[in-house]
């Protein structure tokens, strides 16, 4: 092993690669928060095309995850391998981002699911590509900690940074549909600068591949496992709840609260701001108090003050802040929570089985959210167009349409969360319990040995380095 192997990543080098992160992060909240209200009230497609077209779009997505994950993954070139599609990724994701945010009048069905299906394509390998580089970039637990550490803060700046132009849209003398188009411009701007700026620094270490033999008793073992199934649950439950609030927020916040998309945007940046304190708060929870219980108090906390939404006063800024505030730092840590559990669940499995299944698990809770976040807008949209509602700005609706509304934006999400906590209900894989098993675990790690020397490829890159895969090296810093 090279002397340098050994070596720390610089808090430095992380944060450069972190800017990987960039353009997904900074789509998430502006694609499902302002996209349906602006398709809807500036472009005239009906909510029931953008509910129809929103899942048609997901249930085809889902499927293109496991297809690329498993191409990259056997993609062997001398510029390395999650380099490449990344890079490649790159042009997609901007075409889908510009063709969807600056589209033409009088679109309808279709333009909406080509660019929509570009986008997602591009979203996918931007992301599948930049977690699985994160991955060989530190192999070390802690060192991969601090990987993903950094990547979650550079994530939640750059999903706040565009939010700032509605906030601002008056003094830049934006229009609501100019400021959704500004953000849309703004996130294709910022990614070939931050994935540019992320591949160009950052060495790539490639794990030669081996063959693997599908064995389809191994694989029915895990998907029927009971603590798989309720966290399948748990993950689809808890991103419908918030995703289906996020379908609807703009319309709610306007037309019931009586908040211009300025002030909505400023309520919706601190929601999301005040994760960066509510998911370290969760996990020093979860050390005290275990992980289920945290996670349905959480759960619990969240739907009570979900219940206080339709208490603030109208169009007052100052009473929503510590609402949202509470909101936000409840939800922070529902994906921590099931990803954390879903990892106990994998140090079982591979005790059991003698094989690390950690990727198909996690690519199961990756179905869920993908199949569910595609239905929150969907089922949404849909339920608002059953019960009448126009989301074209400065129409009035029927009382009947407003109070639909009203409904479907608290207590479906409500519904939904309480329902992710219940799922880990009397959950037996406590601390206790999974201490035992990494106890058997690295006593057997240790016996079976697994380190195996790096070697660099001849002719290769200087950035690339291929290390076997069997036994991944320690982090490379060259």
């Amino acid at each position: 092993m090279s002397a340098t192997a050994n070596k720390q990543l610089s808090l430095a080098r992380i944060a450069v690669f972190s800017l990987s992160t960039i353009p997904a992060a900074a789509l998430g909240a502006v694609l499902v928060v302002y996209i349906p209200p602006y398709l809807a009230g500036n472009m005239g497609v009906s909510l029931a095309a953008i509910g129809g077209v929103w899942m048609a779009v997901r249930l085809i997505d889902i499927f293109i995850d496991p297809l690329l994950g498993y191409t990259m993954d056997r993609t062997q070139t001398p510029l390395g391998r999650y380099r490449n599609w990344i890079l490649g990724g790159v042009p997609i994701f901007m075409l889908g981002v510009y063709m969807l945010f600056i589209a033409p009048r009088g679109i309808g069905y279709f333009y909406i699911f080509v660019w929509l299906f570009v986008l997602y394509v591009g979203n996918s390998i931007l992301v599948l590509a930049q977690q699985a580089w994160s991955a060989t970039l530190a192999t070390s637990y802690n060192e991969r900690s601090r990987v993903f550490g950094v990547g979650v803060a550079v994530g939640v700046v750059a999903t706040v940074a565009p939010l700032f132009i509605p906030i601002f849209q008056s003094s830049l003398g934006l229009s609501d549909a100019g400021a959704v188009q500004a953000m849309g411009l703004a996130v294709v701007v910022m990614t070939p600068i931050s994935i540019g700026l992320a591949v160009w620094f950052t060495p790539e270490r490639v794990n030669k591949t081996t063959a693997h033999h599908f064995e389809t008793k191994d694989y029915l073992e895990i998907v029927t496992k009971p603590e798989v199934v309720r966290l399948f649950l748990a993950q689809v439950s808890l991103t419908l709840g918030p995703g289906w609030m996020a379908a609807m927020y703009i319309f709610y916040f306007r037309d019931v609260l009586g908040y211009s998309q300025q002030n909505s945007s400023i309520l919706l940046v601190f929601y999301i701001l005040i994760g960066v304190a509510g998911a370290p708060a969760t996990a020093w929870a979860a050390q005290r108090f275990g992980k289920h219980r945290t996670l349905m108090v959480t759960t619990t906390a969240f739907s009570l003050g979900l219940l206080a939404v339709p208490l603030v006063p109208h169009g007052n800024l100052l009473a929503g802040l510590p609402v949202m505030g509470w909101c936000g730092f409840m939800a922070a840590g529902f994906g921590l929570m099931i990803s954390a559990m879903m990892a106990d669940v994998g140090d079982e499995i591979r005790l059991h089985q003698g094989k690390e299944r950690i990727s198909l698990l996690y690519s199961v809770l990756s179905f869920a959210a993908k199949l569910t976040a595609g239905f929150g807008i969907g089922l949404s949209s849909l339920m608002l167009a059953r019960f009448g509602y126009v989301p074209s700005e400065g129409t009035r609706n029927a009382p009947e349409a407003i109070a639909a509304l009203k409904s479907i934006f608290i207590l479906a999400p409500i519904f939904f969360v309480m329902l992710g906590g219940f799922c880990v209900w009397g959950w037996k894989l406590d601390a206790a319990r999974h201490a035992g098993i990494r106890e058997q675990l690295d006593a057997r790690d240790t016996l079976e040995g697994h380190a195996l020397a790096a070697a660099v490829v001849p002719g290769a890159p200087p950035s690339i380095i291929v290390t076997a895969d069997a036994a991944p090296a320690a982090t490379n810093v060259p």
